[in-house]
């Protein structure tokens, strides 16, 4: 492969990336610039509606939406909407799909230039989607581990106010002023919902179809019986606090003692295709055999025999609590 090929390549998988870097960064700065707006009093600063819309160039604009109705045909149900909202990515689907589009792109490119075989090139480019699911699967689960830890302490102070004398929709707003991410976000939109007419229930139970998180389902079922037949809201959320804390500590034991066969699932994984990459840098001629004919029938059932007994690990290591 001549030395011009290889930086053209290389120069195409940097711009790409500085390409969905720069995207990434303008998405996060409106996002910032429309929170701080919003929490302005009403009529104290004239916003101009340049300044929240977004501003692309025909071409950008028409792939973004072509990508966005692609999704929309094959994702009736659009989960992948949804999960971005559980992440927090201020993306829409077709964004989304664009700019994973262009990180494959990015990366085949790159391990094509490295390696010279198109086999990288194809692993590259189909590693780029299922990175992109990963991640955002990766960060939802973050967001429901941070929230169900803050959960326990935000009952209790939500029952604190409660016996101060506070109503409870009042009590959830005082835990959102003291509490940090992820946990303030979801109750303050539960407040705002409450705020355009949907009732209290109604809004917690929206979060918790939204977050999946089994504790926050028991919480919100056991506040909706407790306005059915009556009694102290405030020694009920201290009650489901101590159960909850309890249950975590058994959550935290079990995560302990199955962390040598998650760390084990994880080596025995990613040794295949390190030692792959490897032999094909320090001696690129030697697995030109397996690039051909029976060889690359012998690479994809090594690959799923390798992610099959990864699954079997994970999911021999992942107990219910």
């Amino acid at each position: 492969m001549s030395g011009g090929l290889v930086f053209a390549m290389l120069g195409v998988g940097a711009g790409l990336s500085l390409l969905v870097a720069g995207w990434l960064v303008k998405v996060k700065d409106r996002d910032k610039t429309l929170a701080a707006i919003l929490d302005l009093p009403f009529g104290e600063r004239d916003v101009r509606v340049e300044a929240l819309t977004e501003t692309r160039s025909p071409i950008v604009k028409g792939t973004v939406g072509f990508a966005g109705r692609m999704v929309t045909q094959f994702d009736q149900k659009g989960a992948m909407k949804a999960s971005l909202e559980r992440a927090r990515i201020p993306m829409k689907p077709g964004e989304f799909v664009v700019i994973t589009t262009c990180a494959g792109l990015g990366l085949a490119a790159l391990l094509y230039a490295l390696s010279g075989t198109w086999v990288f090139a194809v692993l590259g480019l189909g590693f780029a989607p299922l990175f992109a699911n990963v991640l955002v699967k990766r960060r939802i689960a973050k967001r429901r581990r941070q929230f169900e830890a803050m959960l326990p302490d935000a009952l209790s102070l939500i029952a604190s106010s409660l016996s101060a004398g506070h109503t409870f929709l009042r009590a959830i707003q005082m835990m959102c002023e003291e509490s940090e991410p992820p946990l303030s976000e979801e109750f303050a939109r539960v407040v705002a919902e409450t705020r355009l007419g949907d009732p209290v229930v109604d809004a917690l139970a929206r979060m918790s179809a939204r977050l999946e998180i089994r504790d926050l389902d028991w919480v919100v079922q056991a506040i909706r019986i407790q306005q059915t037949v009556g009694g102290r809201l405030a020694d009920l959320l201290h009650t489901l606090a101590d159960f909850i804390r309890a249950r975590d500590e058994v959550r935290r034991e079990v995560k302990v003692l199955t962390a040598e066969g998650r760390m084990s699932a994880w080596v025995l994984t990613a040794l295949c295709p390190f030692m792959l990459l490897a032999v094909q840098f320090i001696n690129p001629g030697y697995m030109d055999p397996m690039y051909h004919g029976v060889g690359l029938l012998v690479l994809l059932g090594t690959a799923g025999m390798v992610a099959m007994g990864a699954s079997i690990i994970f999911k021999m290591t992942k107990i219910e609590v």
